[in-house]
């Protein structure tokens, strides 16, 4: 029988709920897509900022690409009302929708701190690709931006200005940057290396109100000081975008509960994504409000919504973060010291945090220069060891006692990446979901570069195209 699926939600978990739903069913089933926005990546908002990369690198699909996978788009609507004994959603247009299997992916939303001012002009967050397009129009060469909040999105967003030669002030109530994905030594090496580079950092202090001066603002903080700006970036934390299940019957909790195969309490309703409070892989529950999890929720939820089998084994709570040069990186349980490692060199600056639990390593920290993390691939090895749970034995003593920098011996000596690549998350392989910007594909013809005829030539050999 012909099953319809109503997905809400066109971020990273929507999208490849449907990519899995068409490797499982081709045909014979209807989708539909809800969603207030167009499908695109949050996460390549920053780039866009920068002018990296134009808008229409920004989406993730067009018209063609969701009509290919058969795909009903209600884009520009709302869901208001869930009811699960009727089965149906209800849109802020007044219409509804009959359902077989949903899928909420309503993602999160900024956090708005209790501050008199935070709908002025030139006040933003960054969130959406309107928000983004305000921010490039405020911001440029010697703009003044006042950043209230240093948390993993703050600093995204402020990598992105630096890269626009803003002058930039961070604003933290905390008692340093980046209190939720680093310790103290890691975030005091982060501070020092923005005040080399003219960021001025304030942690200890919030903002009180925003007030309007001419064509400026200026903030008032809670010392009795005051920062003028030419625009103020609000990112205080962000909430699952869960409101409107209240009183739907659907369990929640901070979001919305799941089990291991992304169910909620009414098995024909799933959640995946930011929104989701589902299994760590480390023991627990947790939201992990990160686009790795957003993606393996999907596929999974996609692929139990088309009649399979899947369960999860749980997302690993991670961050990695660019912060004007300085590669940082927080895996699993970091913030522990009962049975942990540290190594830091603040000339470089250089710092490694790895903790343990018995001989498994479950969480770390990685800090230097983009250079040398990047060219290394350690934040890659070590999240592997975490995430295979593999037990370290001797090799514990090693990093433990002698050599914390080398992680290529038992990363290869433990055969981490094989038990990696035997690991799957759907029992089938992934396929190029074939959207381009601009329909444009790999042309080794025309690009004459070695590099890129390799990867051109090998997209072919893998994909067929």
């Amino acid at each position: 029988m012909a099953q319809r699926h109503v997905i809400i939600g066109a971020g990273p978990a929507g999208m490849h709920a449907i990519e899995a739903i068409r490797r499982f069913q081709p045909e014979g089933s209807e989708i539909h897509l809800v969603c207030d926005e167009p499908a695109y990546a949050r996460m390549v908002l920053p780039y866009y900022i920068c002018g990296e990369v134009g808008e229409d690198h920004v989406l993730t699909a067009d018209d063609a690409t969701l009509k290919r996978f058969g795909v009903t788009p209600h884009f520009g609507k709302r869901v208001v009302r869930v009811n699960p004994n009727e089965r149906t959603v209800q849109l802020d247009d007044g219409s509804t929708l009959q359902f077989d299997n949903l899928l909420i992916a309503t993602g999160s939303s900024p956090a708005r701190p209790p501050i008199d001012g935070l709908d002025l002009p030139g006040v933003t967050t960054l969130w959406t690709l309107e928000d983004a397009r305000r921010l490039i129009e405020l911001t440029g060469p010697g703009k003044r931006v006042v950043f209230l909040g240093a948390g993993f999105i703050g600093f995204i967003v402020l990598n992105a200005l630096y890269k626009r030669r803003c002058d930039l002030t961070v604003i933290e109530l905390q008692e340093h940057v980046l209190p939720r994905m680093l310790d103290r030594e890691a975030a005091g090496l982060v501070e020092r290396w923005l005040a080399d580079r003219g960021v001025r950092v304030r942690c200890g202090v919030q903002a009180e109100r925003i007030e309007q001066i001419d064509n400026a603002l200026r903030v008032r903080l809670s010392d009795g000081s005051a920062l003028d700006a030419d625009c103020v970036v609000v990112a205080t934390g962000v909430r699952p975008n869960v409101e409107f299940l209240r009183d739907s019957g659907i369990e929640i909790n901070e979001g919305v509960l799941v089990n291991e195969r992304l169910q909620t309490n009414f098995p024909f309703i799933y959640a995946a994504g930011d929104c989701a409070e589902g299994i760590d892989l480390l023991g627990g529950r947790g939201i992990h409000a990160i686009q790795p999890t957003a993606i393996e929720h999907g596929r999974v939820a996609g692929a139990n919504m088309a009649g399979q089998e899947v369960v999860y084994e749980g997302s690993l709570s991670m961050n990695v973060l660019d912060v004007c040069g300085l590669h940082a990186a927080s895996f699993g349980r970091w913030a522990g010291d009962e049975d942990s490692v540290r190594l830091s060199n603040p000339a470089r600056p250089v710092y490694r945090k790895y903790v343990f639990d018995g001989d498994r390593m479950v969480g770390a920290i990685i800090l230097g220069p983009t250079s040398d993390v990047a060219h290394l691939a350690d934040i890659g090895m070590v999240k592997g060891i975490i995430q295979t749970k593999v037990q370290l034995g001797p090799w514990k003593a090693y990093l433990k006692e002698s050599h914390p920098l080398d992680l290529r011996r038992p990363y290869a000596a433990l055969g981490v990446a094989k038990i990696l690549l035997e690991k799957t998350v759907l029992p089938v392989p992934s396929e190029d979901a074939g959207y381009r910007p601009g329909n444009v594909q790999p042309d080794s013809e025309r690009d004459k570069g070695p590099h890129h005829r390799v990867l051109a030539e090998t997209f072919r050999k893998v994909f067929g195209k």
